[in-house]
């Protein structure tokens, strides 16, 4: 293998891997901080014990995630020297604000948070962890801003062969950022509401502390149905948004070649040949590309082989279309699994209100499978981003080819590959050890159950 494409490989597995607690830690902290909002106000110790399971599970899956990401962020000076050299100067500022101001918020309240059980009061102890919940969704904000630029570069002048930033208010108002945000908020929302649904629903079928596990499964469909709605809608105003910024994004995910029809179609399904640049066979939805591409039920939506031209003329000769399976595939696995969030969320909470969700077996075991839909849906939508980009790292300014470091050698890339992927097979099994004892444990928690911290650090006897 070249060593372009050893480094594109070690990129995306790592990338996807931490991509897989950053949605959860989101979505888990927010149904936590809810829990313990519930309590605080209803008074009603079963909200107190649930705050504390879903809690010590979100701690769990944060720890690994702040590992992933440090794993990851070698990656840039190692494989990705050209890339961190030409856009630095831009990508260190949001990168630099999210780790001293959201993620040093979120390490400081969940210290208190844990320890701050009896000994702070209780609306103290409940804004302590809606200030973890802000800091994450705020960590999300600068990476999302950082992963913008590349999108849809604002906000810089070329200097010296470098993009230098030039209006950091056109960096966080950036186009691209304002629909990408609000998408990935509403996903992460529903990750963290379909484990605890799914876990919930296990439960249940287990007949394991029914009464705290219905009001958890309740709660996470809720908020499971809403931002299920959330993303479909921030979803197609993502859609509209690319056929300004990037149209052969959205046409390879259509699999289109040449310009629709007006109205366009939208592709259910087709066998999509790359090498002759033809669909051998389509099934498409009438009006419904338009729809998705304009927000009525009419225009044409040019095809890739136009667009090819265009960039051709524009930025010289290439080849500008992206892997259009991949891409095709991506964003029809990500809309299917959030179309089954949606459908599934309705049903569990008809059931519950028919009080039929304990006989249901079937679909309490189908909502235990569902724990990971979220987790597809999300691993989807970032591969069709990043790949429906290629070849470019930032868009219009810089190939991925031209952005990997020249004097990484393949052996050199080889194997920290493969050590990463060692060291993040060994935190997913860790991961998942831990998920399981904490879910096999159950609500084990009274309020009187707390870590024994020392009151006065100079007195040893001093405990509470």
């Amino acid at each position: 293998m070249s060593e372009l494409i050893l480094a594109r490989l070690q990129f995306g597995a790592t990338t996807i891997f931490h991509f897989l607690f950053v949605p959860m830690s989101i979505g888990l902290v927010f149904m936590v901080a809810l829990m313990e909002t519930l309590y605080v106000v209803k008074k009603q110790d079963v909200y107190l014990k649930m705050a504390k399971f879903w809690g010590h599970l979100f701690i769990i899956n944060f720890a690994v995630g702040v590992v992933t990401g440090i794993i990851q962020e070698f990656q840039f000076g190692m494989n990705w020297s050209e890339y961190s050299r030409f856009v630095g100067d831009v990508f260190g500022a949001p990168l630099a604000i999210e780790a001293l101001l959201a993620f040093f918020m979120e390490s400081t309240f969940i210290g208190l948070w844990i320890f701050g059980w009896n000994r702070l009061s209780p609306k103290v102890h409940l804004t302590c962890i809606w200030l973890v919940s802000f800091g994450t969704i705020m960590s999300a904000l600068w990476i999302l801003a950082a992963n913008s630029f590349m999108q849809e570069p604002v906000g810089y002048v070329i200097n010296n062969g470098r993009a230098e930033m030039n209006d950091f208010a056109a960096l966080l108002t950036n186009p691209q950022l304002l629909v990408e945000f609000p998408h990935v908020v509403f996903g992460s929302l529903a990750t963290g509401a379909f484990f605890i649904a799914g876990v919930s629903a296990f439960k249940i079928k287990k007949n394991l502390q029914v009464d705290i596990f219905k009001k958890s499964f309740n709660i996470a469909m809720v908020i499971g149905l809403i931002a299920g709605i959330g993303v479909a809608f921030s979803g197609h105003a993502q859609a509209k948004h690319l056929m300004e910024s990037q149209p052969m994004k959205m046409a390879a995910s259509e699999g289109l070649w040449e310009d629709s029809g007006d109205p366009a179609g939208w592709t259910i399904f087709a066998i999509i040949d790359e090498k002759t640049g033809q669909n051998a066979y389509e099934l498409t939805v009438p009006y419904a590309l338009s729809y998705l591409a304009y927000g009525e039920f009419q225009g044409s939506v040019p095809g890739m082989n136009t667009i090819q031209a265009e960039y051709e003329a524009t930025y010289g000769e290439g080849n500008y279309i992206p892997p259009v399976n991949t891409t095709f595939w991506s964003f029809r696995i990500m809309v299917g699994a959030g179309v089954v969030m949606i459908l599934l969320s309705m049903i569990g909470l008809f059931l519950s209100y028919r009080k039929k969700l304990e006989s249901s077996k079937i679909y309490l075991q189908t909502m235990v499978w569902l724990i990971a839909f979220p987790i597809i849906a999300n691993t989807a939508g970032w591969i069709m981003t990043e790949i429906g980009r290629q070849p470019w790292t930032v868009f219009g300014l810089m190939t991925t080819e031209a952005a990997v470091s020249p004097n990484v050698s393949t052996g050199a890339l080889l194997f920290s590959f493969i050590a990463f992927t060692l060291v993040y097979a060994i935190l997913a099994g860790v991961t998942v050890y831990l998920f399981l004892r904490e879910i096999r444990k159950g609500v084990v928690y009274s309020p009187a159950d707390e870590p024994q911290v020392a009151i006065d650090p100079f007195d040893k006897g001093a405990y509470q």
